[in-house]
């Protein structure tokens, strides 16, 4: 598990691209820099001790959260194979500090996740992970069957996010908790 007082995920990597060792990058960040400005990065396979590795050119695919990115050392599509599936990584200490009411995605890690039932607010489950191909979906783990669902994580469906008190509201549509 990644010990998100040091470390924030800001990106996944989710294929090679071409043949050159270049890696498609889905961004979990709002700051394009950590995919387009040369320097140390970390990267991290599951839950193994985060690597440093250098980046050395990063440019956002037009109209796509995606960036195809180089790192040193990863010359040809093995290599690039390799690192499908890793995250890549910031130290805490050097996140920007965000506006009132902002939140980074990872954040949502841990939080408890309620719904309103009856005009009260009722304790379903948590948020265990984040999964982003072509949507930013939370990983819930309900508390009455341990059973793990998929939420877009949208202002519809999660109209509530409060990280200090450790909570997020849902309003699912129905049927949703049931798939």
């Amino acid at each position: 598990m990644i010990n998100h007082d040091e470390w924030m995920i800001v990106g996944l990597i989710t294929s090679p691209q071409g043949i050159n060792g270049k890696i498609k990058v889905k961004s979990l960040s709002d700051f394009s820099e950590r995919f387009t400005s040369p320097g140390k990065r970390w990267i991290q396979k599951e839950n193994e001790t985060p690597i440093e590795i250098e980046l050395t050119h990063g440019f956002k695919k037009p109209g796509k959260e995606l960036f195809i990115i180089s790192f040193k050392g990863i010359n040809n599509r093995n290599q690039a194979e390799n690192l499908k599936g890793h995250k890549i990584l910031v130290k805490v200490d050097a996140i920007p500090k965000l506006n009132k009411g902002e939140f980074h995605l990872t954040e949502l890690v841990s939080l408890k996740v309620k719904i309103l039932e009856n005009n009260q607010l009722r304790i379903i489950g948590k948020v265990i992970n984040l999964t982003n191909e072509k949507n930013n979906l939370l990983v819930i783990q309900l508390l009455k069957n341990n059973k793990e669902i998929l939420i877009p994580f949208v202002k519809e469906i999660v109209p509530v996010v409060d990280i200090k008190k450790q909570f997020i509201v849902l309003t699912p549509p129905a049927g949703l908790l049931e798939l």
